[in-house]
């Protein structure tokens, strides 16, 4: 549970400072930005839903993993995409979706795993099977890594804040 707190901290932190720069991008923009933040983990759905069930339903070898890789953030941004009215918004949607995705699959690279090496290889899955080693940083169930995502949101979400108050005085109502 704290490695989503930390994907649905830092996306809100990064969306947030983005739609500072970016006009459209909103706090509705943002909630889809950090909703990307969490499809890679869908590949949790094999807690739910086994491999092997869905490989005996449909007849083919199956594997959620697959979900996890920028192949699969950019499949669930598109179908997520096109929940969205108007083309335009399926645009942004899937941008935004794609990018919150990406940043969880980036925050999940310097983890430390068993064998020392990072999961560029699954997330570049066919491009290369090449895994640089890791730095390890940090492994999925460390506390601090949450609080400092937690801290990093916190200070966004105070200066976003004051930024808004700042130019409701600066722009007096007409």
């Amino acid at each position: 549970m704290a490695e989503w707190l930390t994907h649905v901290l830092i996306a809100y932190g990064l969306f947030t400072v983005c739609g500072w720069y970016v006009d459209w991008l909103d706090e509705r923009w943002v909630a889809v930005g950090v909703v990307g933040s969490i499809l890679p983990d869908l590949n949790r759905l094999d807690l739910v839903i086994s491999d092997d069930l869905v490989t005996a339903l449909l007849g083919v070898p199956f594997s959620w993993d697959g979900l996890h890789t920028i192949g699969g953030v950019t499949l669930l941004s598109a179908i997520g995409a096109l929940l969205f009215a108007t083309a335009r918004q399926r645009r942004r949607a899937f941008v935004v979706l794609f990018v919150g995705g990406l940043s969880h699959l980036v925050v999940d690279l310097p983890q430390a795993y068993a064998d020392g090496a990072m999961l560029t290889n699954l997330y570049l899955f066919p491009l290369t099977t090449w895994r640089p080693p890791t730095p390890g940083w940090y492994v999925s169930a460390d506390r601090w890594v949450a609080l400092v995502a937690l801290a990093f949101a916190l200070a966004v979400f105070l200066a976003d804040r004051y930024r808004t108050r700042a130019n409701r005085v600066a722009r007096p109502a007409s």
